[in-house]
């Protein structure tokens, strides 16, 4: 049995007719008979008998009659919890980011959602490669990934929302001849060692793409994940290293110069599952997430 089957039950009992049930449902009475055959097939006694002309419910068909009123009102009562949960502005709202990512919004978030009544937010670190990110938004409401400007589009089962595009530049130490030099080629820093990712995660491809335009292959020293930690290894002269120009943290000791020749831009994307964004509380950190990236491009621009 479903709930319009237990419907067409209560109906026919307080109307007394099958006709008068289907002008009442805007349906056909054959629509309302066949839907009648069908709960009776779930029931073991009969529902519903003849008198005269008429169908009308029998004892047992007016005991379902009486519970289909419980059942609707829980059903009821079942909806308008479900519309609370969507229509909450302080709902909680899981985020996750990659570490850099995390780094330049989280504190937006913190800030923004601070006043009584917004979204409590959860974050969480998830530092992973690239095809990765999609299967989190499994986990979290809301999951800010990235992914080279060259590289696919993230696929249809999430949404995605750019917040940056963000440069990659060559990160060199401070005292460094390279560092008086307002733009570096392929050519300037191939001969040097180098500070890169792990493979798979989304910059290696334009490390690979460095490499490819100086038509030699790099001399990879160290491998590190953390921003902060490659800024560290730079400055201490242990290589050099592509680091994004405005998430990661600024180093005394160390110079960002663009690369010419390489197309050198990551994507920052908000993912989500299009379910999600039923909830007013996640589009309210989506917003403001959008506000955050147009802080963050105004602040360096």
């Amino acid at each position: 049995m479903d709930e319009r089957q237990l419907r067409i039950l209560r109906e026919l009992g307080e109307l007394g007719s099958v006709t008068a049930v289907a002008d009442a449902l805007l349906v056909t009475p054959s629509a309302i008979s066949q839907q009648l055959r069908l709960l009776q097939r779930s029931i073991s006694v009969p529902l519903t008998e003849r008198e005269g002309r008429r169908l009308v419910l029998t004892a047992a068909g007016r005991v379902l009659a009486d519970a289909a009123i419980d059942v609707e009102n829980a059903l009821a009562r079942a909806r308008h919890a479900v519309d609370d949960h969507l229509g909450r502005p302080d709902g909680t709202v899981s985020v996750a980011a990659f570490t850099s990512a995390g780094a330049a919004f989280f504190p937006f978030l913190a800030r923004a959602c601070a006043a009584p009544g917004s979204p409590q937010v959860a974050f969480a670190d998830e530092d992973v490669a690239r095809h990765r990110f999609p299967p989190l938004t499994r986990e979290y409401d809301v999951v800010i990934a990235h992914r080279l400007e060259h590289a696919p589009d993230w696929p249809r089962t999430v949404n995605a929302t750019t917040l940056l595009r963000e440069p990659l530049d060559v990160a060199v130490p401070a005292g460094h001849p390279l560092a008086a030099k307002a733009r570096l080629t392929a050519h300037d820093v191939a001969d040097l060692p180098w500070i890169t990712v792990h493979d798979d995660f989304p910059l290696m491809a334009t490390i690979e793409a460095v490499a490819a335009a100086a038509n030699r292959q790099l001399d990879i020293r160290h491998r590190i994940n953390e921003f902060t930690v490659v800024a560290e290894v730079v400055a201490a002269g242990g290589g050099v290293a592509l680091m994004p120009r405005w998430t990661a943290l600024p180093h005394p000791g160390v110079v960002l110069r663009p690369l010419s020749g390489v197309r050198a831009v990551r994507h920052i994307d908000a993912l989500h599952r299009p379910e999600r964004s039923a909830r007013r509380a996640v589009r309210t950190v989506l917003a403001e997430l959008r506000s955050a990236a147009a802080e963050i491009r105004a602040r360096i621009e």
